[in-house]
């Protein structure tokens, strides 16, 4: 250790960046990640090319017309007196004086609350950070001037975890949120406190942002529905990337309807499109096991045997699959979004580093030192990746897999034993949601079951680029027989 803290401390000076007395810092946040980075060392770079994000062209919707869900409140005064008389959430960062004027559209009157990672016009984007922006953004993200166009009320900014860069959303400068659903659980993170808003029945509707999970874990500890786009479906100009090939902007809500009315008025639709199901008959569900399986709480397992045989019983085919080198995901996804992060905060390390909490500013600083050569084979390694998962799809519609393999861990805990096993706890908690971001895929967490402890364990579906509408009308039919 002695000779990687002296090579990281020359290192760090050669980038100019400096900082001798956080090499210890350093050490300990790599040892944390050792495992995902020995096996990275060790694997072999494909020859394909590498990936590269692109947006998926949205398929169009195939569902049937005279499904009317029922529609979001209204209620906006009374979702900004509610937010006003439940601080014991720390679900936000700022909060309307009053209800903001608001026009017509499919979400006229709705409020909604907007993490503090995407603009409004008028408040400083804090990033849920002291290191935040001080000055007032100019102007929304184009996906809030989208909501406002249909309607919507933003009433505030919903708390987070420090720039994204989390699952705990135990947020320093602004207190930590807690789970309305399971109070000495976490809310998980990064977009805990657009979770909590709902889950506490403040709103139904709020926006969140997805890197390695961050919509669909929190709205799995909190009992919500939350939808990951396919990658760019929604535009991010105007929010703040964690790592801009990973990023998704989407719906948190207390309904799959919520999330596809939401969904349409940030694709700038004037309605909604044909997307319900009368029923899954026909519709194909590869059970993923192997890596999603391997391990999973006795509970969780028991949710998915749940879901799997409700969706059978709906007509749904269910077969089982595994996913070549999906073992690898997790490596990857750290050898990707360390660096990426770390660029899209450099400036902010170098002038404002000690206002970024420790474990934000830890991780931050380490992504300067993945080689280059290194960010690359990841890079193609996810091209393998992706295309793997690319060819369930000749023979499904839909993946199925748990959001997580447990239901949502303690407050405080910093790791998580599951089937004998014992993992980090990040590590734990992002695994079965991680490799959607890596290939880009819209997929949503659907609750379903509770533990007997009381605590909300959510199921995956995830569909092939582009089915955004099909992977709603699916998660819809799940709550549907849920129900």
């Amino acid at each position: 250790m002695t000779d990687l803290r002296t090579a990281l401390v020359g290192y760090a000076d050669w980038l100019g960046y400096g900082h001798e007395e956080r090499a210890d810092a350093w050490l300990r946040r790599l040892e944390i990640n050792a495992p995902e980075l020995a096996r990275f060392r060790d694997l072999a770079a494909p020859s394909c090319a590498p990936y590269r994000a692109v947006a998926a062209p949205l398929l169009p919707a195939d569902g049937i017309a005279d499904h009317a869900g029922p529609p979001l409140r209204t209620d906006a005064e009374a979702a900004l007196a509610r937010a006003k008389g439940q601080p014991q959430w720390n679900a936000f960062t700022w909060l309307a004086d009053s209800v903001p004027a608001h026009g017509s559209g499919i979400l006229a009157g709705v409020p909604v609350i907007v993490k503090d990672l995407v603009a409004v016009a008028g408040r400083p984007l804090s990033g849920g950070s002291a290191a935040g922006d001080r000055a007032p953004s100019g102007q929304d993200a184009e996906v809030v001037a989208r909501l406002k166009r249909a309607g919507a009320a933003i009433i505030g900014l919903a708390n987070l975890h420090e720039w994204a860069y989390g699952i705990t959303s135990d947020n320093a400068r602004f207190g930590r949120v807690v789970n309305p659903a399971a109070t000495s659980r976490i809310p998980g993170g990064s977009s805990g406190g657009s979770a909590a808003a709902v889950a506490a029945g403040i709103v139904e509707a709020a926006l969140g942002t997805d890197t390695a999970g961050s919509i669909r874990i929190p709205a799995a500890c909190c009992g919500i529905a939350g939808f990951k786009p396919s990658y760019d479906a929604v535009p991010r100009t105007g929010g703040v990337d964690l790592a801009g090939s990973l990023d998704h902007i989407g719906p948190m809500c207390r309904t799959v309807d919520g999330c596809a009315t939401m969904f349409a008025a940030m694709l700038d639709l004037a309605a909604l499109p044909k997307w319900t199901w009368r029923d899954l008959a026909g519709r194909r569900f590869a059970r993923l096991g192997g890596y999603f399986e391997q391990p999973l709480d006795p509970e969780v397992r028991a949710a998915l045997d749940g879901a799997a045989a409700a969706l059978a019983s709906d007509g749904a085919r269910l077969s089982p699959a595994t996913v070549e080198g999906i073992d690898d995901a997790p490596a990857i996804q750290f050898v990707t979004i360390t660096p990426e992060a770390s660029e899209v905060h450099l400036r902010r390390l170098a002038e404002r580093g000690p206002d970024i909490g420790e474990e934000v500013r830890v991780r931050l600083e380490i992504g300067q030192f993945i080689p280059g050569a290194w960010y690359v084979k990841a890079q193609r390694l996810r091209r393998r990746l992706a295309d793997a998962v690319e060819a369930l799809f000749e023979s499904a519609d839909f993946l199925l897999c748990p959001t997580l393999r447990t239901p949502a861990p303690a407050v405080g805990a910093r790791e998580v034993q599951i089937e004998g096993r014992r993992y980090p706890l990040h590590t734990a908690i992002t695994q079965l949601t991680l490799p959607w971001n890596l290939t880009g895929l819209p997929a949503i967490t659907v609750p379903w079951a509770t533990s007997r402890d009381g605590v909300p364990i959510g199921i995956q579906v995830v569909g092939r680029p582009g089915a955004d509408w099909a992977v709603l009308a699916a998660g819809q039919r799940m709550e549907a027989l849920r129900r």
